[in-house]
């Protein structure tokens, strides 16, 4: 942190498509640092949170987010996310952030068989996160989704161990908050949105909060996000404090 201002680090990777808006809400919107990371590079630039963003990582042509894992920059992604860094993956981020292995589960083509892109409604489930800080449990969120394949699955322990840990963020909703068939955009299990990891300081979401940050697009919901962030970095509360209150 310099300056009073949190420092996004947002990684670059071939075919990243949603780095921008990332840079662009973090730095412009929110008046906050940021610097873009090459999937090459093997330094953080002592980044207070690092963004995955959201896009087409290499192509996707093996599988969403599988080739990215390999690249030299998430050794220090899995380095900074163990000593409790934040770290928040969105979209193909997310993916990536499965297939490295920070967070459980798997997501699949989604239910339509279908590119899904749109607003829908999400509700948040716990407010003892730092990227829900901002926020309280049970209000809803409206933030736009752009993806082909966001259809969350994990085996029954798993999730029995999400829901029972408190670590499920976030869930498609209908505008009231009730959790419905109707609201899941691509099938996901239990309308899972977005999950954090058992120390609480990596979470993973579907849908795009950067692109409902800025006021000239209509939408800013997704500014929680970032500023329940800022606060968190800003209060300097570790992750193991975080993950004692998941547990609660």
């Amino acid at each position: 942190m310099t300056g009073g201002k949190t420092k996004f680090g947002v990684v670059v990777f071939p075919g990243s498509n949603c780095d921008h808006d990332a840079y662009h809400a973090c730095k412009h919107v929110l008046g906050q640092e940021a610097v873009f990371l090459w999937h090459k590079e093997a330094d953080l630039r002592d980044a207070d949170v690092v963004v995955l963003p959201g896009g087409f990582s290499y192509g996707d042509y093996l599988r969403c987010g599988a080739i990215a894992r390999f690249s030299p920059v998430m050794k220090e992604v899995i380095r900074f996310a163990a000593n409790g860094g934040t770290v928040i993956g969105i979209c193909n981020g997310f993916q990536i952030l499965l297939e490295a292995g920070l967070l459980p589960g798997v997501l699949l083509r989604n239910a339509s068989l279908r590119f899904v892109c749109r607003y829908v409604n999400l509700r948040v489930e716990t407010a003892a996160t730092r990227f829900t800080g901002l926020c309280r449990a049970g209000e809803v969120l409206a933030l736009p989704i752009a993806h082909g394949e966001g259809n969350y699955f994990a085996d029954e322990e798993t999730l029995r161990r999400l829901e029972g840990e408190g670590r499920v963020a976030f869930r498609y909703c209908d505008a009231r908050g009730n959790v419905t068939a109707e609201a899941n955009p691509n099938g996901s299990l239990s309308n899972i949105a977005g999950i954090v990891n058992e120390a609480g300081n990596v979470l993973g979401l579907m849908p795009h909060p950067e692109r409902a940050a800025d006021p000239a697009l209509g939408h800013t919901d997704g500014q929680k996000l970032f500023r329940s962030m800022i606060e968190a970095v800003a209060a300097g509360e570790p992750a193991g404090a975080i993950a004692d209150t998941l547990r609660r």
